[in-house]
């Protein structure tokens, strides 16, 4: 298993999608909340349609790890309220986007990512 990346990402993945769902349901957040916001990072697939170039561009902005552990960290130091959990839904979302073998996209069409082609 040790020489089999996939695999280990996907281990990561179940991981990380795990402890974003127990850090949430510690936190006491709203699970009605979740359920609302969950999806919405797919709403930047939406750049397809004018091109797969911009397509790419929008997806991978919002499906990197960067930008919610930025919020994540920043929501802490500020004190913010809601931001966690936006950030913890945000984690998930991309946690079971990867598991699932949805990655970063290339600019050539919908279905090249970085772990695999759908």
């Amino acid at each position: 298993m040790l020489t089999r990346p996939a695999i280990l990402l996907r281990i990561e993945e179940a991981i990380l999608l795990a402890a974003a769902l127990f850090a949430y349901q510690h936190l006491h957040y709203s699970w009605l909340l979740f359920a609302i916001l969950f999806l919405a990072p797919d709403l930047f697939m939406f750049g397809y349609l004018i091109t797969p170039r911009l397509g790419a561009t929008t997806y991978n902005l919002v499906h990197n790890l960067a930008l919610p552990i930025a919020l994540l960290i920043a929501s802490y130091l500020q004190h913010w309220q809601n931001a966690p959990a936006i950030a913890l839904i945000w984690i998930a979302h991309i946690a079971l986007d990867r598991l699932l073998g949805y990655g970063l996209k290339y600019p050539t069409f919908f279905k090249d990512t970085h772990l695999q082609r759908i």
